[in-house]
């Protein structure tokens, strides 16, 4: 059992009142309303606001970024009785920094009750969706925010020496991923989420790294995932791909695996130049692993590149992470180890885009709890 696992079980209040009240699962035809669904739904078990993208300084040095808050829900209703440290929902921030040209990689976490003046998650009428007190001995806090018209976000952890404030700005319009948004998870229809994404969002703003305030340009995607039932059975975690190709379209994949290793089901989207979705099915496209990497810091062996064929989209080409070494340890959570790492898209050797990779669920008790 993961610690995360014990924390959301030690903090959820136990009453026969919130005993009986269920989360609502994700299911076909949520009305949605933006900007409102920028906000969090608490009636969700989990939801996450994550962002990742690739980043060039003035000085042409190249960095890829993550940042991620998660809601982690204790109950679906308020609790019936107040106490300073009663909550509805855990807050999780995670953060990581790639530095390519110097081949290393940052990572901060951070785990909060949502409370007053530890962390929150605040309604539209507020420009800020979800702020977060920093790592122990960081003062400043963790901050996601809407502008008006797009994203903007900044964390610091001042004991690994790094912290980013980005600002967005969209280059295409907002996808679902999956018809209305409903996204399938298993063949099951208790397994779902609703999903959508900015695929394309102009970004510039600040890295720190070791002390030095570096500007920086680039472009990242934007996910948005609540739900209550995205992983089911024997369903262990995924590998997922966000992908900007040099000729204006964005591909985004995932397959959830079970124990053994086996694909339990796969999904994806192919997205046009105009912004025009193309849903795939799990036969409508294929991967194979290319090799593996070894972590030394946690022991688990990642697959490491890959081989991709969509046919219906003409579209084949391998995926090879910008450096090795993109391991996230969540030590605030129990020591939860996950792969995030900036990718290369190649065609026939040659650089045809940029993207990210995320791996859950390798080695031994890090099912993600969700």
């Amino acid at each position: 059992m993961s610690m995360l696992a014990v924390i959301v079980s030690s903090a959820a209040p136990k009453t026969p009142h919130t005993q009986d009240v269920e989360w609502k699962k994700a299911s076909p035809g949520f009305e949605w309303s933006f900007p409102r669904d920028h906000w969090s739904h608490d009636e969700y078990r989990t939801e996450w606001w994550y962002f990742t993208g690739h980043l060039t300084s003035e000085e042409g040095k190249e960095y890829g970024f993550q940042f991620t808050i998660f809601r982690v829900g204790l109950t679906p209703i308020a609790p019936s009785f107040e106490s300073t440290w009663t909550t509805q929902a855990l807050w999780m921030g995670h953060a990581s920094i790639s530095d390519l040209d110097g081949q290393r990689h940052l990572f901060s976490d951070v785990l909060h009750r949502s409370i007053p003046l530890l962390a929150g998650f605040e309604s539209p009428s507020d420009s800020l969706i979800s702020w977060g007190r920093g790592p122990t001995g960081t003062q400043e806090p963790w901050r996601l925010w809407w502008s008006g018209d797009a994203f903007a976000f900044s964390m610091r952890d001042d004991d690994q020496a790094m912290a980013m404030e980005l600002h967005t700005a969209p280059e295409k319009p907002l996808v679902f991923q999956g018809p209305e948004g409903y996204s399938r998870k298993a063949e099951a229809a208790d397994g779902a989420s609703l999903y959508y994404s900015f695929p394309r969002l102009a970004t510039e703003g600040f890295l720190e790294l070791d002390g030095r305030r570096v500007r920086v340009t680039g472009r990242s995607w934007m996910d948005k995932e609540f739900g209550s039932n995205q992983l089911t059975g024997d369903q262990v975690g995924w590998d997922w791909f966000s992908l900007q190709l040099d000729d204006g379209r964005d591909v985004m994949l995932y397959a959830l695996r079970d124990a053994d290793g086996s694909v339990d089901f796969a999904r994806g989207t192919v997205i046009g130049a105009d912004g025009a979705a193309t849903y795939l099915s799990k036969d409508e496209w294929s991967y194979e692993s290319l090799g593996t990497w070894g972590s030394e810091a946690s022991g688990i062996r990642y697959p490491h590149g890959w081989r991709v064929e969509i046919p219906d989209a003409a579209l084949s080409f391998d995926i090879i992470p910008r450096m090795k070494a993109q391991e996230n340890v969540a030590r605030s959570s129990g020591g939860i180890a996950y792969y995030e790492g900036a990718v290369e898209v190649r065609v026939d050797g040659r650089q045809a885009g940029l993207g990210y990779v995320e791996l859950t669920g390798y080695g031994e008790g890090n099912r993600p709890p969700i």
